[in-house]
């Protein structure tokens, strides 16, 4: 059975009339590239989850494929960044903000919404809508 199929099958039980508010699902497409593509075995779904924010659509999909949260999601600070990248000033303008530990995805893999680096947006916090599109990207990294 393939992601979409068990992403799908498990959605339809129940009487969806009954359903109240917070019980609401939404649709969204889940593209995947690199590493979450060779894990899922493929590279587009359709994906049903209770609630309407980034953090309920991961929440159901990490139960589901708990080997995704681990490949995606850095445990700590030291995990989401690397070496080779440039320091932050001191003092950074506007207003950039950077998503709290356990929220924050390792280095070079990222979560976008609809086209947007889910730091850029509301974090996990990120209202998600019917038709959105979740990004799921870890690139596969080649050294010479």
């Amino acid at each position: 059975m393939t992601a979409t199929q068990e992403a799908t099958d498990h959605r339809t039980e129940g009487d969806p009339e009954s359903a109240s508010d917070a019980d609401a699902t939404t649709t969204v497409t889940v593209k995947c590239t690199g590493h979450v593509r060779t894990e899922l075995g493929e590279n587009e779904f359709e994906y049903a989850f209770t609630g309407d924010t980034l953090r309920a659509f991961l929440d159901e999909l990490f139960e589901e494929y708990p080997e995704l949260q681990e490949m995606l999601i850095a445990e700590t600070e030291a995990d989401a960044t690397h070496s080779g990248w440039a320091p932050a000033p001191e003092e950074l303008p506007g207003t950039w903000t950077k998503n709290p530990v356990g929220e924050q995805t390792i280095a070079y893999a990222r979560i976008l919404v609809n086209g947007r680096f889910n730091e850029n947006e509301r974090g996990f916090d990120t209202e998600l809508t019917d038709g959105d599109r979740v990004a799921l990207v870890y690139p596969f990294m080649f050294c010479c």
